[in-house]
């Protein structure tokens, strides 16, 4: 457990405010036991690799729960095309250990710059796949300390979207492939990260697609439409490569990326009648005085 931990390091923004305490447990029975004991009044926030997250200037009160590697980053083999993944795992890592025993469908994942415990909690997809299209079953533990599994309708998958209590940490889940050749796995990875290397900010500080697509939409057609490509408050800028993404190109606070959001949020609906919602996670408190509003321009 450590007190007034700095956030800012473990986020791919580079920005926040810092965790009241911070708790990285060993195992499953070490988060379980520590829920248990732990006061309901205290809040509880959990957070990942912290790649699409912004945390706000004020930092989290109560307790952020982080799952480490060491816990939670091993990726084991199961009968019948299936893998069982701890929340810890890089995207990346899933994709590799699926192209290494020959199973399809996750490709997708290796252009996902996040952990398996965000794109459980969000349906992550990338390059026309989707998390709940390879989800069997998800293991969790409740606020109270109880360990649970959800079956994939239990997760109510929507786009980017998934209706599972709020309450509950995933710490693994088991997927399932499909048996495909290894030079046909190869090639669909190497075209994600083709597409990635070329169409966004990959070596930027950033939080990845900033916005969802709204139905019948694409996010950054509608921002380039508003004229906001290149859209800079302080250091916090609208990247000129794709402009769906939000980069710190120095000294940004959070105050200033959150700003900048809400300025292309409220341009967007000025020119298009279309209400952008947020895809990246806003989490943790503003500092006083320096709200941000919804749909506010900067």
């Amino acid at each position: 457990m450590q007190a007034g931990f700095r956030l800012a390091d473990i986020t791919w923004f580079r920005v926040g405010g810092s965790a009241e305490l911070l708790f990285q447990p060993a195992d499953e029975a070490d988060l379980a036991l520590f829920l248990k004991r732990l006061p309901e009044e205290v809040p509880v926030t959990v957070i990942g690799l912290g790649s699409n997250l912004l945390i706000r200037d004020g930092g989290i009160a109560g307790v952020v729960i982080r799952l480490g590697l060491r816990g939670f980053g091993s990726v084991m083999v199961e009968p019948d095309g299936r893998l069982r993944a701890g929340c810890a795992v890089p995207d990346k890592a899933l994709a590799k250990v699926a192209l290494d025993e020959g199973l399809g469908g996750f490709a997708f994942y290796h252009g996902i710059p996040g952990g398996i415990g965000g794109a459980l909690r969000m349906n992550a997809g990338a390059n026309g796949g989707e998390t709940r299209e390879r989800v069997v079953s998800v293991n969790a533990v409740t606020r109270s300390g109880e360990m649970i599994t959800l079956s994939n309708a239990d997760m109510g998958y929507a786009y980017r979207h998934s209706s599972a209590s709020r309450d509950l940490i995933f710490t693994s889940a088991l997927f399932e492939g499909i048996p495909t050749p290894r030079a046909e796995i190869e090639a669909a990875m190497q075209a994600v990260q083709e597409h990635r290397e070329t169409a966004q900010p990959i070596r930027e500080r950033t939080g990845g697609s900033t916005f969802k697509n709204p139905p019948g939409h694409s996010a950054w057609k509608l921002i380039d439409a508003a004229g906001c490509r290149g859209l800079t408050i302080g250091d916090a800028q609208v990247s000129e490569k794709h402009c769906n993404f939000l980069i710190n190109t120095g000294n940004a606070t959070a105050h200033d990326i959150e700003r900048l959001g809400e300025t292309v949020r409220a341009r967007v609906l000025a020119k298009s009648g279309v209400r952008l919602d947020w895809e990246i996670k806003r989490l943790g408190a503003f500092e006083a005085g320096k709200e941000v509003a919804e749909f506010s321009e900067q």
